[in-house]
């Protein structure tokens, strides 16, 4: 018997549809075009999304969260999602001035189904938009008004294998390098990775919003 070869590739489009199989027809039937009333729960309840562009400096995926039903469904074809006080790098942003293509992935905690938004986005900085969206007394620093292309659920498979929800799952924090701790070390020393990590509980709860 010949051993099959470690390095075979799937590099066309026929060949990769022969090694994976036929698509099942409810993945098919899922996809639609705007926010479905079946779908508009899943955007209400979540407070956390992954936000990915692309664009001439690269790829870019960001986290943006706060509390469930931040991202303001306008119509059944129309997303705001506000930006929040952050660094500053605006790589998502930069991105989308370059190319408006856009994708979000929303989780939901104890739900394995995640929910996936393409579509395209502009950047809107009006006083009118950010006052709508202030938390804690605080506009956000921008809104993306994202027009919907493809919405479908994704189902729970990636989730349960991962036991994201699963207490026994958690990690503790001490168990991994502090932000201080990277910053010292990627820095050469030249940042105080203890006082910045003293001064950090500090700075996030003043700077939240």
């Amino acid at each position: 018997m010949t051993e099959a070869d470690p390095d075979a590739r799937g590099e066309t489009m026929e060949a990769l549809e022969a090694h994976y199989g036929a698509v099942a027809p409810p993945s098919i039937i899922k996809e639609v075009d705007h926010i479905h009333a079946v779908y508009r729960p899943f955007i209400e309840a979540s407070p956390f999304v992954v936000l990915a562009t692309a664009g001439p400096g690269g790829l870019d995926a960001t986290p943006r969260g706060d509390p469930a039903g931040f991202v303001h469904i306008e119509d059944e074809k129309t997303l705001i999602l506000p930006d929040r006080r952050g660094n500053n790098r605006i790589d998502s942003l930069r991105n989308i001035i370059a190319d408006p293509r856009v994708a979000l992935l929303f989780l939901i905690p104890g739900i394995g189904e995640t929910l996936r938004i393409n579509g395209t986005a502009e950047i809107l900085t009006g006083p009118g938009y950010l006052a709508r969206f202030a938390m804690a007394g605080q506009p956000p620093k921008s809104v993306l008004r994202i027009t919907v292309d493809d919405v479908f659920f994704q189902c729970s498979r990636a989730v349960i294998r991962a036991g994201l929800w699963n207490q026994e799952g958690r990690v503790a924090r001490e168990t991994l390098p502090s932000a201080g701790a990277i910053l010292r070390t990627l820095s050469g020393a030249e940042i105080d990775g203890d006082a910045y990590d003293r001064a950090l509980p500090r700075r996030l709860a003043d700077t939240l919003y």
